[in-house]
């Protein structure tokens, strides 16, 4: 082979560069529109497909190109109730795509990873004059009080959230690198961040262990990916409680040993019978309240042993009161209770560790994901999505 010297220079040039972990950045793939269509929530039940201009990048900005956003709770409360009073809002807040152009100031991630064009990218939320929340201040207080893209006020940017072709990446953001993930998992890590918190919170009781029995309540995404997190820590004797046998099903594929239907049992007594059954004559030692209903609020406590723990995450808006009696369900059984919400900056970095165990170890998370729709089909997605048809549902740009 006959190479010249200039080709010699490249080659050991490139070399040293990929040593050093200095390679040239990927280039953005294809050229840069003018515009960018957005999925807008003009009223109630109803998106629009508006197109603006893709604004001038500032200094600190990121300009994304969207790859995929799942469809949240939250997502479906704003789309029925508009309970947060933001219509019109480009919504989608479980989002991720491609850096294809960056201001000037712009070098690292916010765990201080270097960025360049071409990586794969996540948001969690936007800084604000809070002291308790910074990137590695990281456990005085979840997120839950700061801005995140997807939950903006519309303004002259227009592109402030996931459900979108492009989106804008501000000053004082929070912005991950994670090229390492491929796009399924980048799109439910916002999810799971929250099931993260939610274990990390149940950890402080002392109670949760590797040979914990542990009952989770709720089979939707957020009760299923709490048993694979459940699963990756090592915890095996899992009992998860629906009324779903395709749920309950699927609870077994991500790390579920034993199920309970509850329609099929009568009666808060018999239920917990075979909640005690499913784990050889033994109430729960910890227990995962992962559904928003006041009577499933009520039922857990008489599947926890005296002494046990209980980590409530179901509520993520008001769902109601919910009845129990402090006697019997907490004081004299001594249960440790915890309250779970969002996530801390620190949740949202573990979980991109969580992702990579999760398929090291085979649990099957891309499957959460059953529905696939494209933008412009949005409001198809919340429909099936408020139907309760699937579990996860996204929107994917081609």
């Amino acid at each position: 082979m006959d190479l010249s010297q200039a080709k010699i220079q490249e080659i050991v040039q490139q070399v040293l560069n990929d040593m050093n972990g200095t390679s040239a950045a990927p280039k953005a793939s294809g050229p840069i529109p003018k515009t960018s269509r957005v999925a807008m929530l003009t009223a109630l039940e109803h998106y629009d497909i508006k197109e603006y201009p893709i604004p001038e990048l500032g200094d600190d900005d990121i300009l994304v190109k969207v790859e995929g956003c799942g469809v949240c709770g939250t997502d479906a409360h704003e789309f029925k109730r508009d309970p947060f009073g933001l219509i019109p809002v480009v919504l989608g807040h479980e989002g991720t795509g491609e850096i294809v152009k960056m201001g000037k100031n712009v070098s690292k991630d916010s765990a201080g990873k270097p960025l360049k064009v071409g990586d794969k990218v996540v948001t969690c939320m936007i800084f604000k004059d809070n002291p308790d929340i910074t990137m590695y201040d990281l456990n005085k207080q979840n997120v839950g009080g700061a801005d995140v893209y997807g939950l903006l006020p519309d303004d002259d940017i227009h592109l402030n959230g996931w459900f979108a072709d492009y989106m804008v990446i501000r000053k004082g953001s929070s912005v991950f690198n994670v090229s390492e993930l491929d796009l399924d998992s980048r799109i439910l890590i916002e999810p799971c961040a929250v099931l993260i918190h939610a274990v990390e919170r149940a950890k402080t009781t002392g109670i949760l262990r590797f040979n914990s029995r542990v009952v989770v309540q709720g089979c939707g995404p957020i009760g299923l990916i709490c048993i694979a997190i459940l699963r990756t820590m090592g915890v095996e004797n899992i009992t998860a409680v629906d009324g779903e046998e395709k749920r309950l099903n699927f609870a077994k594929e991500m790390g579920a040993t034993k199920t309970v239907n509850f329609k099929e049992h009568q009666g808060i007594e018999a239920l917990t019978k075979a909640v005690e059954d499913s784990f050889g004559g033994y109430l729960a030692d910890f227990a995962f309240q992962c559904t928003g209903s006041p009577i499933a609020h009520a039922n857990i406590y008489k599947f926890i042993r005296n002494g046990g723990g209980l980590c409530e995450l179901g509520f993520f808006i008001n769902g109601g009161d919910a009845t129990i009696n402090p006697h019997f369900d907490i004081c004299s059984k001594e249960i440790t209770t915890v309250g779970s919400w969002v996530y801390t900056l620190r949740d949202y970095a573990t979980t991109f560790d969580f992702l990579k165990r999760a398929k090291a170890i085979g649990l099957p998370m891309s499957k959460l994901i059953t529905h696939r729709f494209p933008l412009d089909q949005i409001n198809e997605a919340h429909v099936t999505n408020l139907k309760m048809e699937g579990l996860k549902i996204a929107i994917i740009n081609k």
